[in-house]
């Protein structure tokens, strides 16, 4: 096919993939939704047969009542599993698949910090950030074909020079966007929480103590999907203004969680 035809193609493409995030961010999506929620009800099946699942009725009753509040802000039926797990972590998945670890569970003290963490990843999903990550990749692919293509380098400095594109595909716009992603979803879920009425103070608690689990065993932000702790607090503080009033309306309303550990 002609070079000219393929980056016509390809620009063309990558502006009907342009979507907004719930935060008015831009968006490059190319995949299709449902195609992205078989995957995640694949994933979340595949979990719960190779992961040992909480029988433990007062760990499960909390778990679901904080998520139910949750989710009960943006609709839809969600699935809650609590797997047994030490590792501190929690996460959703497209198709609306919630998943906690034992470990986070114990690590919390009250309905309000698990909260942050639940709104957290629900934020991940109604944001697409799936859906994006792999748009993202396959552009980030695509675009170094592309560039090969045109570029045909025959000598071992130009192709190493294509090979280097991959790299700086990953390191400067994949891994940055997952660190965006990561601070995309605390805002969608510190708004979350403080919507269904729990304290959106208690995620700077939450990351505080995450801060303290890690004992400093965190990797330079630069090259982590995550934004460093000091870097979440710091951002979650400035949120809490406006979560602070969502708080006040809901409790106006009547949303007031009281999920006991």
């Amino acid at each position: 096919m002609n070079i000219r035809i393929i980056i016509i193609l390809f620009i063309l493409m990558m502006i009907s993939a342009c979507a907004t995030s719930p935060t008015g961010r831009s968006q490059l999506i190319f995949m299709p939704d449902n195609e992205v929620d078989a995957m995640g009800l694949q994933a979340f099946d595949n979990l719960k047969s190779e992961k040992p699942i909480s029988r433990k009725a007062q760990e499960n009753q909390f778990v679901q009542c904080i998520a139910n509040a949750i989710t009960r802000e943006v609709g839809g039926d969600w699935e809650v599993v609590v797997f047994e797990d030490e590792t501190l972590n929690a996460f959703a998945l497209p198709g609306n698949k919630i998943g906690v670890h034992t470990g986070l569970v114990d690590l919390v003290d009250n309905q309000d910090q698990l909260a942050s963490v639940i709104g957290h990843e629900v934020g991940h999903v109604l944001a697409k950030h799936s859906n994006e990550r792999m748009s993202q990749k396959l552009g980030a692919q695509m675009g170094v074909s592309l560039i090969a293509a045109v570029a045909a380098p025959q000598t071992a400095l130009g192709q190493t020079a294509v090979s280097l594109l991959g790299v700086g595909a990953e390191y400067g716009i994949i891994m940055p966007f997952s660190r965006l992603h990561e601070s995309e979803a605390d805002n969608i879920g510190v708004e979350l929480m403080a919507k269904a009425g729990f304290n959106p103070r208690e995620s700077i608690a939450l990351w505080q103590k995450m801060a303290q689990a890690s004992q400093g065993a965190q990797p330079v932000e630069f090259l982590s999907t995550h934004p460093s702790h000091a870097t979440r607090i710091e951002d979650l503080q400035a949120l809490m203004p406006k979560a602070l009033s969502l708080m006040q309306q809901a409790h106006a309303a009547g949303k007031k969680p009281s999920c006991a550990k």
